[in-house]
């Protein structure tokens, strides 16, 4: 049976600008896991400089993505009727809120506040990343938000 698609009316030539968006974000906020780690394995000043980098894009690059997300879930009807639209909005705002916060820990000293803050959180994170990315695999693939499925 073909699910009837949910056409998203942020995009061009039909393709969502959420998706698109969302992808640098996640890979940087994954990836300060690792820098966290190298940091505390070698203490090597390079390595949290760049989570310091790796956390700043995560957040801001996750918080302009959601921003589209957030008018799509709002202006699109179907979309705001799927509870797994919500769900994906509100563990994306709390993935955000932490992301943001450890960004914030490390603006003054980037390596004084890794262990045990800064990994910690950067895991924590993680594991947001990871539900808030199978809920909207699941607006995809289930709900077929702005896919064209004919």
């Amino acid at each position: 049976m073909t699910v009837p698609k949910i056409e998203s009316k942020i995009s061009i030539a039909g393709h969502p600008l959420h998706p698109m968006l969302v992808h640098l974000p996640i890979a940087a906020l994954i990836g300060l896991i690792a820098t966290d780690a190298a940091f505390i394995y070698t203490g090597d000043d390079f390595w949290a400089r760049a989570g310091l980098w790796l956390s700043g894009v995560g957040a801001l690059g996750g918080w302009g993505a959601a921003l589209l997300g957030l008018i799509e879930l709002l202006i699109v009807p179907r979309i705001r009727h799927l509870i797994t639209g919500w769900s994906h909005a509100v563990i994306a705002v709390m993935m955000l809120s932490l992301a943001t916060f450890n960004w914030s820990i490390r603006l003054d000293g980037a390596g004084d506040m890794i262990w045990p803050w800064g990994l910690g959180i950067s895991l924590v994170t993680g594991v947001l990343v990871a539900l808030a990315a199978s809920l909207g695999g699941r607006l995809v693939y289930e709900h077929a938000v702005g896919v064209d499925t004919e």
